[in-house]
């Protein structure tokens, strides 16, 4: 069953675009914008995810990123 989202696409698109622009804008090479983000979502874990909640979140993130990019 598929996860339904507060947010609508509309809303993820216009921030990953915008996310992706700066990416480019700096010329940063994949491993620069990866540390960059990775970065960004330690930063969000810290200020905004209570301190008993950020193992959870965290590998709740780590999880969903991985299965967003399993090939079968």
């Amino acid at each position: 069953m598929a996860i339904q989202s507060k947010y609508t696409n509309t809303q993820v698109e216009s921030i990953i675009a915008e996310l992706l622009a700066v990416l480019e804008k700096h010329q940063a090479p994949t491993d620069l914008a990866l540390m960059a983000l990775g970065n960004c979502v330690t930063h969000l874990l810290e200020r905004k995810v209570p301190s008993e909640a950020r193992q959870e979140v965290a590998a709740q993130f780590a999880k969903a990123l991985s299965n967003s990019v399993k090939t079968n």
